[in-house]
Formats: structure tokens, sequence, C-alpha cells
């Protein structure tokens, strides 16, 4: 007995997220749609989603952020911002932790998600990863971006990891894109997301929702072969905190 109640408050938890999810695009769609008619007005944008939409969602489910810093983010400067994926709250916590506005690099297939996804194609840089033509023009697009001084944010390991890998082997592309624009790489550590909501269905509840910046790695000095370096000695800081 206690398990079906169990699997039925976790089937309305869901329901809970993705009415969160939308109410607030529903109710600013007007002032969200007008912020997507420029790239110049993408920082107004990013603002509101941050305030109007990530937080109203973490806070409802219930997943209050607590955020460690290492190191500060300079307001105005560009970074290469780079974390675990294991859950939607990733997008959500991803603005919570940073107030530099940054646009997000991601798969086009999430703008098949309602709602969400007819603003995810708007504002983001999408890119099909069986497409050489589309990964290439992704470069082109964050040149673009960066030069209007926002950030960009990607998930390294290029989807969300089997259930029982900690983390998966990160793909080159944030960091080629970091030193050649010669940007900062954030790491980030995600602790509790997928704990709170992982992509498995019957499981997922309330409660805090842990993230810590480390310490940036500079890309100045760095040519193209240094990349796979800078992937491992990236990927190692997020490692060592999730199993630590």
């Amino acid at each position: 007995m206690f398990r079906i109640i169990k699997s039925i408050g976790q089937v309305l938890y869901r329901v809970w997220f993705y009415l969160l999810v939308a109410i607030p695009i529903f109710v600013f769609f007007p002032i969200l749609l007008l912020l997507t008619f420029s790239e110049q007005t993408y920082p107004q944008f990013f603002w509101t989603a941050r305030n109007f939409w990530a937080k109203p969602i973490l806070y409802g489910m219930g997943c209050i952020p607590k955020i460690e810093r290492e190191q500060h983010m300079e307001k105005g400067k560009s970074y290469m911002l780079v974390a675990n994926h294991a859950s939607m709250l990733d997008i959500m916590l991803m603005l919570v932790v940073s107030k530099n506005p940054f646009v997000f690099v991601g798969k086009k297939e999430l703008v098949k998600i309602p709602v969400f996804g007819f603003f995810y194609k708007r504002v983001c840089i999408m890119v099909d990863r069986d497409n050489i033509k589309s990964r290439t023009g992704v470069y082109r697009r964050a040149q673009r971006r960066l030069d209007q001084g926002l950030s960009i944010c990607i998930f390294p390991e290029g989807g969300v990891p089997e259930e029982h890998v900690v983390l998966d082997e990160f793909k080159d592309g944030a960091f080629k894109m970091a030193i050649a624009h010669k940007i900062p790489v954030v790491p980030i550590t995600f602790y509790d997301n997928k704990e709170r909501f992982s992509f498995t269905f019957f499981s997922g509840g309330p409660g805090r929702i842990r993230a810590k910046v480390h310490r940036f790695f500079e890309t100045g000095i760095l040519s193209e072969e240094d990349k796979s370096t800078l992937r491992e000695e990236v990927r190692e800081v997020i490692l060592n905190e999730l199993i630590g």
C-alpha cells in the first residue's frame, strides 16, 4: 500500500513540475515574446526567465537551492559554464547559479517539448549532434553571442548518461570553444538534481539542491592542442566532487 501511495505521489509531483514550467510562460507570454524579437533584449529575457520562471519552479517543487562558490563571476564578463547533467532541473538551477546572462547550447530535440520548446528555439543555440554542418554553425552563433557580452552554457556530457553512470565522458566542444574565444571555463557540480527529479518516471521528491561553483580554468595562454587536457582536468574536478 505504501509503495502505491508513493508512486501516486511521484506521478503528481511530475505533473506539478510540468504545470510550474508552463504556467509562468503563459502568464508572461507577451513579455517573453516581445523580448525575443531582438538579440539586444536577451539580457532582459534572461533576467525574466531567471526570476519569474526558474526560481518559482525550484521553490514550487520544494527544491531549495544552496550554492557554494569558490570564485565569483565578474559582471559584464563572458564565461563558459559547464556542469554535470542528470535532470531537467539542471536548466533551472543553472539559471539561478549565474546572474551573468548566458545562452544555452543544447540539442535540437528539446524543441519538441510543448510550450518550453517554443522559446527554447528562439533564444538558445541548437545543435544537431549528428550533423557536421550544424555543429560547425554553433561556433559562429556562439561568437556572435560572446561579442554581445554574453556567456555560454554547455552540458559537456552531450546528453543525460545512463542511470548507473556518475559522470559520462566529456565532449570537446565546450573546451575548444572556450580556448578559441579565450574565455574562462567555470566548472559547476550539481549534487542532488538526479535524486530530486531524474528522468526515471517513478522517482524524485522535494529537498535541498546543492550546487558548487569551482575555481575557474583560464584559457588565455592555451591553444587548441590543449583542449583534451583542459577537458579532462575540468571533468576530474566535477567527478571528484560527485564521488567525494
